[in-house]
């Protein structure tokens, strides 16, 4: 126990460390992920001027959640796992008695560090410019949202982590990212909410991962209603079953792997 202790810690000081470097790059990176206060506006509008599910102030606080969200589950392993393969430096850590997956686990989660005190700011300028929409969630609905948005986290890397298993076939395996975004960015939540979806397509979408990545969090921290057994029960079935797919790629990829690429 001590050893895995000192492990995580080891690792996610070092990717940390690695992440500030790039703070600069971070105040960027934070801001890409704002687009759903962009449509914010657009839906605002909607809801003054027809019958809409939403209130203005659940509009505006619903997208400013699923910009924070965004920010808590934004992955990039496809591409780092891409570039491991096709320059062959999957190799060296492969030499390591830790399986190069944590490596990326630890890269996120450190990101997530230093990438924090940028989000901070984030919320204080958005209720500065918006002061309609601040609200305080209750105590459980805070803890209930740290933990489904880091289960979020989970499915969203096991998701994109299981794409990345391709590299071992194709030297473009993020071209599958790519078609996985453009369901993302239609199906989670970040463009409309799912409240406002037609009733059929809301029941397909719901047995899709997507919406438990941004939709779902996002509704509870705002305080609009959820299932939240079958919200959890959908992320950790979707997560064991893209598990059992990585692992399954995982050994026969590395058949494949020759050290110098796909």
């Amino acid at each position: 126990m001590n050893h895995t202790f000192h492990l995580a810690k080891t690792l996610l000081t070092t990717y940390y460390a690695y992440m500030v470097e790039y703070r600069a790059e971070l105040v960027l990176w934070v801001l890409s992920g704002s687009l759903p206060i962009i449509l914010m506006g657009a839906w605002i509008q909607a809801a003054e001027s027809g019958n809409f599910t939403l209130s203005t102030i659940q509009v505006a606080q619903y997208f400013f959640t699923v910009a924070i969200t965004r920010q808590f589950t934004v992955v990039w392993v496809i591409w780092d796992f891409e570039k491991a393969i096709v320059e062959g430096k999957l190799s060296m850590k492969l030499l390591q008695p830790l399986d190069p997956g944590w490596h990326h686990v630890a890269d996120h989660l450190g990101e997530r560090l230093a990438r924090f005190p940028i989000i901070i700011g984030f919320v204080l300028l958005f209720f500065l410019l918006y002061p309609a929409a601040f609200w305080i969630p209750s105590v459980g609905q805070c803890l209930t949202y740290t933990f489904v948005v880091a289960s979020a986290f989970m499915l969203q890397f096991l998701l994109q982590y299981t794409l990345a298993m391709f590299a071992f076939w194709t030297e473009k395996a993020s071209s599958l990212q790519e078609l996985s975004f453009l369901m993302y960015i239609f199906l989670s939540g970040v463009v409309a909410p799912i409240a406002v979806f037609p009733e059929n397509v809301k029941q397909f979408v719901q047995w899709l991962p997507y919406p438990y990545v941004i939709d779902f969090p996002a509704n509870i921290l705002t305080g609009l209603p959820v299932d939240l057994p079958r919200g959890i029960l959908m992320i950790y079935g979707w997560s064991a079953l893209l598990w059992v797919i990585n692992r399954w790629l995982w050994k026969r990829g590395l058949r494949q792997y020759s050290g110098m690429g796909a």
